[in-house]
């Protein structure tokens, strides 16, 4: 029997576009702990109150259960995240039930940052007015006190000029996520060029310690500066030594910020 013109085309859009529309959402990469989810609402606000980011910014985990998914909050200001906010993507920052709520545009710096660095489990994004200088300046950022240790020997740019030409800054496809994650190669922290920071570590209080000291010691280096005369560095090898010391001793840090943290929240 022959379909009329119209009936034919339906059948032809239907069967054409279906498997597409199947395979937009990805799949979940299954439940996650409420101790680490609890983690990355808290990492949020606790980097809130330590001044590293503000109504901007975001913080990531890569999924315990399956590494080809992260998770991070919608699209609202850091200090305002709750366990209800926190949303699933794939690595190519593809939403798994985003409910309506928006992502972030920048998500494709965790996204391919992910990809990149199979060691790493959590991403910061900062705005950190301290560290931002540098990301301007032929100066390079430098660790000068030992909890700066990780920022060893220096910390590398990206210039997102040199990827898309004149833009708004902004790394919001995975072609520049790519760029910012092979700027940042195997180091800890990379500065985007008037923009703010990245910062990649193993566990959510690692990625909070660095990115809070990040910007103290860019403050730091900044005021010994200003001295005048010579300022000396940490050489490598002591920042090599002084890392053991940071893995036993950051958590002391991150239970005193999380504590903080808790306090501040609605109904405690």
């Amino acid at each position: 029997m022959r379909l009329p013109r119209p009936a034919l085309l339906l059948l032809l859009l239907t069967a054409s576009f279906a498997p597409a529309y199947a395979q937009t959402a990805p799949a979940s990469g299954g439940p996650v702990d409420q101790a680490a989810m609890q983690d990355l609402v808290l990492a949020n606000r606790v980097l809130t109150d330590l001044n590293v980011i503000d109504g901007f910014g975001h913080v990531s985990m890569r999924h315990p259960n399956n590494p080809n998914r992260y998770l991070m909050g919608r699209s609202v200001a850091p200090a305002l995240v709750v366990a209800d906010d926190i949303l699933e993507y794939d690595l190519d920052s593809n939403p798994v039930d985003a409910k309506g709520r928006n992502s972030f545009l920048e998500r494709f710096i965790h996204g391919e940052i992910y990809k990149a660095r199979p060691d790493v489990m959590a991403v910061v994004h900062t705005h950190s007015p301290g560290v931002i200088p540098f990301s301007v300046s032929s100066v390079p950022l430098r660790p000068v006190f030992h909890l700066g240790a990780f920022l060893s020997p220096s910390v590398p740019v990206f210039e997102i000029r040199d990827s898309a030409g004149q833009s708004n800054m902004l790394v919001s496809n995975p072609q520049l996520g790519k760029a910012l994650a092979a700027t940042l190669g195997d180091r800890s922290v990379a500065l985007m060029r008037g923009h703010g920071s990245v910062v990649v570590a193993a566990t959510i209080p690692m990625a909070v310690f660095r990115a809070h000291y990040s910007n103290v010691n860019a403050q730091l280096q900044m005021q010994a500066m200003s001295l005048g005369g010579a300022v000396s560095f940490m050489e490598p090898e002591e920042s090599q030594k002084t890392l053991g010391v940071i893995d036993q001793i950051h958590g002391r840090a991150w239970d005193l910020w999380k504590r903080a943290a808790l306090e501040k929240m609605p109904g405690k």
